[in-house]
C-alpha cells in the first residue's frame, strides 16, 4: 500500500504530540495536563489506524470485486485490525 502525505502528516502531529508530552513530564507539569496531553495523542494514532485500515479495505475491496473474489475475508480481517488496535 501506498502512503499519502495526508497520513504521513497525521503521524508527524502525533509525534509533536509525544514530544510535547515528554517536555511536559521533563518541566513537572501537572499530572491532568500529562494525561490530557497523552489521552490527544492517542485519539490521534486512533484516527490515523483508522484511516490506514479503511483506505487499505477500499483498495483490497476494489480489487478483488474486479476479479470476481468474494470480499467478506478482507471485510473480516480490516474489523479485526481495528479490534486489536484498541
Amino acid at each position: 500500500m501506498e502512503y499519502d502525505s495526508n497520513i504521513k502528516n497525521r503521524l508527524r502531529r502525533v509525534e509533536g504530540q509525544v514530544r510535547g508530552v515528554l517536555r511536559m513530564m521533563e518541566e513537572g507539569e501537572d499530572c491532568r495536563s500529562t494525561v490530557g496531553q497523552m489521552s490527544a495523542a492517542r485519539s490521534a494514532m486512533d484516527r490515523a489506524i483508522g484511516v490506514i485500515v479503511s483506505e487499505n479495505l477500499e483498495q483490497c475491496m476494489r480489487e478483488q470485486m474486479e476479479r470476481g473474489e468474494d470480499t467478506n475475508e478482507s471485510v473480516q480481517e480490516a474489523i479485526n485490525l481495528l479490534v486489536k488496535s484498541r
